[in-house]
């Protein structure tokens, strides 16, 4: 069954705590945390000190995106932290292996995150080496934008790569993701769902999840 991960940027963050014991007392699988920079995407979200409050508070994994310019500077500290999932785009970083196994060697999930006219073809040298791959559905940056549909056929593509490369390889697709086209992404071939304004600004956080299911 898929697994739904609400990402917090479009939480409540002076009640953040609260927010999250409602996701996951809603039936989430996984919570989303987008790390962003200033530099890479054009907004500025939370650091590190946040992630690791938010571990020692959560019940379910954690998946860490970062969108920053500079991600080799997170992943030893992430990894020491025992962060479930953590995932960095190709485009911010020149040694994706290296980087990959920062994480690998601490027991994290590792991925690589591509922006939306980012050729899947750009991360098929290291794709054995990969958990999961996250798949942008809207260009990185803000909460609450417009699904792109060009990822149904990235997705497609990627699962036929991971079929001969990777059969165990998630993936997973962030932006834009409502109950209009979750039955086409879990189709497509997509393992994890992460939605943001559709869970967080519904007021039934329960009904919500059970929609994307």
């Amino acid at each position: 069954m898929v697994k739904i991960a609400p990402s917090i940027l479009s939480a409540d963050f002076l009640n953040l705590q609260k927010e999250i014991e409602a996701v996951q007392k809603a039936g989430a699988d996984i919570l989303h945390l987008d790390v962003m920079d200033g530099h890479f995407v054009p907004n500025l979200t939370f650091g590190m000190p946040i992630i690791k409050q938010i571990k020692e508070i959560a019940a379910i994994p954690l998946d860490v995106h970062l969108m920053v310019s500079n991600p080799a500077e997170y992943l030893e500290l992430l990894g020491k932290w025992k962060i479930d999932y953590v995932s960095f785009h190709q485009e911010a970083e020149n040694h994706l292996h290296r980087q990959i196994h920062v994480l690998k060697e601490n027991s994290v999930k590792a991925g690589i995150a591509l922006n939306p006219a980012t050729p899947i073809e750009t991360i098929l040298p290291i794709l054995p080496d990969l958990d999961f791959v996250l798949l942008m559905s809207v260009n990185p940056g803000f909460g609450g934008q417009g699904f792109l549909p060009l990822v149904y056929d990235k997705i497609k593509r990627l699962k036929e790569f991971a079929i001969n490369l990777n059969p165990d390889l998630e993936i997973e697709v962030d932006g834009g993701v409502n109950k209009e086209n979750t039955h086409d992404l879990q189709i497509s071939g997509v393992d994890i769902l992460v939605a943001g304004s559709y869970i967080f600004r519904s007021s039934n956080y329960s009904q919500q999840i059970s929609s994307l299911r």
